[in-house]
């Protein structure tokens, strides 16, 4: 059996808290749908038309979460608004998160396809008049937009 100092072990908590607060400041902060992000610059080797759309109206920052789901923001480059998500990947989106504050209005009309008995097992279409979510896949084959 092998025995450790006081000292060994303290260092390998500091170790291990660094990396973690390390790890946890390199996560990308994301906004929610409608919220306004400040606009920034494209990486220089990032292809000039790759991160715009519509002739400069819209651009597009792509990542990836935790659960390795890519994510499509798409933000309009006047008013720094996101006006739309596409993502795809092995596990399903938090929605709640990714649509902020209309969040309760998909709740809304999703319990409402639910109750007519319109709500499908793989694939479904929330239109509100404030917010569209479609979704659907199958597990670990996850697919929407909103």
């Amino acid at each position: 059996m092998k025995t450790y100092s006081c000292l060994q072990a303290g260092r390998a908590a500091a170790f291990a808290c660094l990396f973690s607060c390390l790890a946890a400041g390199a996560a990308p902060a994301h906004a929610a749908l409608g919220d306004t992000v400040p606009p920034e610059a494209p990486p220089a080797s990032a292809p000039a038309n790759g991160l715009t759309l519509a002739g400069g109206a819209a651009r597009v920052t792509r990542y990836v979460d935790t659960g390795g789901t890519h994510f499509n923001a798409y933000i309009a480059t006047h008013s720094g608004q996101i006006f739309a998500y596409t993502w795809q990947g092995p596990t399903p989106p938090d929605l709640d998160a990714l649509l902020g504050r209309y969040a309760a209005d998909w709740h809304s009309g999703a319990a409402a396809l639910h109750a007519a008995g319109r709500a499908g097992l793989h694939a479904a279409r929330v239109d509100t008049p404030t917010v569209v979510v479609e979704s659907g896949g199958h597990m670990r084959s996850y697919i929407g937009r909103a």
